[in-house]
């Protein structure tokens, strides 16, 4: 591994983690990323709405692959700034995905998918908004309004994956489920009806639940439903009469939407009703694209699958094949202690050097 690679890359990531870029807070890296490719002789097309492209914009003569990041965080947890030591970058975002970022900026000056050079071009799409509901995402809008981007072969989402290849990504549906009874005097709990004992019997049928799994290509995605926060009470000497719980539904791919959300309905709504606030789609395996089987080798290791929402999905809706892979370690996203290594910066970085010079 290249010393001076991985501390050049790892210098850039601490530099961006020191640029706070919370969801809705992007435009100072934005602006400070179209700086750094602009200053280094990257062609650069401001795309509106905290976004932008540098390197290759639409299909030409030879593949074109864009790599995609995130310019977002999630909120601060005390690790701004952030620090470097010999072997690993730490502060907000360092995995999820400004060490990403990193690599695709240094990847742009060093003309790695540019030029005549190798076989395969390389665009570097920026974007905004990605650690909020999928709905509020930048990427979905943009991808509808450039044809462009749409013309693809593939689309590399750099979401951590510790420089794996995880395939495919789980649906998302987000629902409060409302439990109702009679409010009465906790005295007399025979003349009420308690909302929260129907809250209890339904979070039991969920803990209940095993996760159910599906296959796809070789991998196995579980299908699990989670409740995440629950409300309910009005004083303590008071049966409440309403109490809500937050549900979580990931979905695998293959189910679709309304068939999710119906789903969701069908084992919930006979203990409380539903409404759902958010759905995402889930995201196609796309593993036997040929750019897709030429990374897979370059990487030498079995495809996982992503047992997560990511953008893949958007992109796959747009109608791009989209894989995710990134240098930062799952284990480590949005952690307080985030933190990125820097062997795996360089790894990376290397991993997408060889898929541009030796793809077709």
């Amino acid at each position: 591994m290249s010393d001076k690679l991985a501390s050049r890359i790892g210098a850039r990531a601490l530099e961006l983690i020191n640029i706070p870029s919370p969801s809705r807070g992007e435009e100072a890296i934005a602006a400070h990323v179209s700086s750094i490719l602009r200053g280094g002789g990257v062609e650069v097309e401001e795309l509106g709405d905290c976004c932008l492209i540098g390197g290759a914009r639409r299909r030409a003569e030879r593949p074109f692959v864009i790599l995609a990041g995130h310019l977002d965080t999630v909120p601060a947890q005390g690790n701004v700034p952030g620090s470097i030591d010999t072997k690993t970058v730490h502060g907000l975002g360092a995995s999820d995905m400004k060490g990403s970022l990193a690599v695709m900026i240094e990847l742009a000056l060093g003309g790695v998918g540019r030029g005549d050079c190798g076989g395969v071009d390389f665009g570097f799409l920026f974007f905004s908004r990605e650690e909020l509901p999928a709905g509020d995402s930048s990427l979905t809008p943009l991808l509808a309004a450039n044809a462009g981007l749409r013309s693809a072969d593939l689309a590399l989402m750099m979401e951590p994956t510790a420089n794996m290849i995880q395939a495919g990504c789980l649906g998302n549906c987000g629902a409060t489920w409302r439990f109702s009874g009679r409010s009465g005097h906790s005295a007399r709990p025979w003349l009420a009806d308690n909302a929260i004992d129907r809250l209890g019997e339904g979070i039991a049928a969920i803990a209940a639940l095993e996760p159910v799994e599906h296959r796809f290509n070789g991998l196995t995605f579980r299908e699990v439903i989670s409740v995440t926060s629950v409300s309910g009470g009005i004083a303590r000497n008071v049966i409440p009469g309403e109490a809500s719980a937050y549900l979580n539904y990931r979905f695998p791919p293959g189910i679709s939407l309304s068939d999710a959300e119906a789903r969701l309905r069908s084992i919930c709504e006979p203990f409380g009703a539903i409404e759902i606030e958010s759905s995402s789609p889930s995201g196609a395996v796309r593993i036997d694209e040929p750019l897709a089987v030429q990374l897979i080798e370059i990487v030498g290791a079995p495809v996982e699958p992503k047992q997560a929402w990511t953008p893949v999905a958007d992109f796959e809706s747009a109608g791009i094949a989209a894989i995710n892979f990134g240098p930062g370690a799952p284990s480590a996203a949005h952690a307080a202690d985030e933190s990125v290594e820097l062997d795996a910066l360089a790894l990376s970085y290397q991993t997408l050097e060889r898929l541009a010079l030796e793809g077709r």
